[in-house]
């Protein structure tokens, strides 16, 4: 994993003093620290029949794409608020500073999916907890959630609610 955590840089008070922000465009712009993130990322799900990747936007979409080729199995982009084209499924959720909404179409997943859910970074837990929450709402089983990042002091994985958690880099 030194390997990856090379390849994130820190960005001191950003987006705001005293935020300490973990950039992963050194490890996107890198093609074998990508391929070794991707793989270190589904590894533990290979076999277990996964039906689905869903990742949130948007750093998510590029992981969980990419996850999902690797899995052989199709991608479920979970989108902001009027991105989407058809009828949609949306959960409203809190933020530190707010609220937010996600929105998935409706056709996207169903009863027998079993979905693999994955983002860059897991914090406070709140967006990773309503995208559950979202993907479940169409009948469809998280099997797991999946991070690359996983900022450990925000207790996110607590938001999850005793849900397997895999992240490839603790800070």
């Amino acid at each position: 994993m030194d390997k990856l955590r090379a390849k994130i840089r820190d960005i001191p008070d950003f987006p705001k003093p005293g935020i300490l922000f973990r950039d992963i465009t050194p490890l996107v712009k890198d093609p074998a620290a990508l391929r070794l993130a991707i793989h270190q990322l589904v590894h533990p799900f290979v076999g277990e029949d996964i039906t689905a990747v869903a990742g949130m936007e948007a750093r998510g979409f590029i992981f969980g794409a990419l996850a999902a080729w690797e899995l052989g199995v199709g991608f479920v982009p979970l989108r902001k608020p009027g991105k989407l084209p058809y009828n949609v499924q949306s959960i409203d959720y809190d933020l530190e500073y707010g609220s937010a909404r996600l929105e998935v179409h409706l056709d996207a997943l169903g009863v027998g999916d079993r979905v693999l859910m994955v983002d860059d970074l897991l914090a406070t837990g709140g967006t990773a907890r309503a995208s559950c929450s979202l993907v479940e709402s169409l009948g469809a089983e998280v099997a797991a959630c999946a991070f690359v990042i996983e900022l450990d002091a925000l207790e996110g994985r607590e938001a999850l609610h005793g849900r397997r958690v895999h992240s490839l880099l603790h800070y």
